[in-house]
């Protein structure tokens, strides 16, 4: 984490928190509009059905550097747990273009499980897009905090962003375990 002296932080703070804002709103509402607008960028054409299967391997990768991230900062290793959080975070970065490429490109794969299933899957899948719809604002801030070594307001973030990152992280690739079969494109 970069060593900054917090009297040079309000100043531009004000900006950093205004963009935070700005990214946290205008990303799922444009999630929103690319899953349900009626007409998909089809022109990318076949490879986007590789896309999920991508962004599971990604997940699997997040969920990993996250769970990483906290052993290290149990151990007070802050470099490493640095170093894994900005992992996690550029890997978070890359599933969410790649995510909306997908969703600009392809239509939703409805899941074709019966009975219980259906109801954990649901579940999961709405609890999913739910915390995915408000994560960005906690983690960007938790991220900026950790990064400028705001610690104080770093962990006060970290209790809510932590575990609503991690949770996303995890359903996403459960999610899309459940759903894979019912993928019908191949790539």
């Amino acid at each position: 984490m970069a060593k900054t002296n917090t009297a040079t932080i309000a100043p531009e703070e004000e900006k950093v928190k205004n963009w935070i804002i700005g990214i946290s709103i205008a990303v799922p509402l444009a999630v929103a509009v690319l899953l349900f607008m009626p007409t998909k960028f089809t022109s990318l054409g076949g490879w986007v059905y590789f896309l999920p299967h991508l962004n599971a391997v990604i997940n699997s990768a997040a969920s990993l550097a996250l769970v990483l991230a906290l052993v290290f900062i149990k151990q007070k290793k802050y470099a490493l747990h640095g170093a894994t959080m900005t992992v996690a975070f550029i890997l978070g970065a890359i599933f969410l273009v790649s995510y909306v490429i997908y969703h600009g490109a392809a239509e939703s794969t409805s899941f074709g499980g019966e009975g219980s299933i259906r109801i954990v899957y649901y579940f999961l899948l709405i609890t999913h897009i739910l915390f995915a719809a408000i994560a960005l604002f906690p983690i960007l801030f938790a991220y900026y905090y950790g990064y400028t070594n705001q610690r104080g307001k770093h962990r006060k973030v970290v209790k809510y962003a932590y575990p609503i990152w991690l949770y996303v992280s995890v359903t996403g690739v459960i999610v899309y375990l459940m759903i894979a079969p019912y993928y019908t494109h191949t790539f």
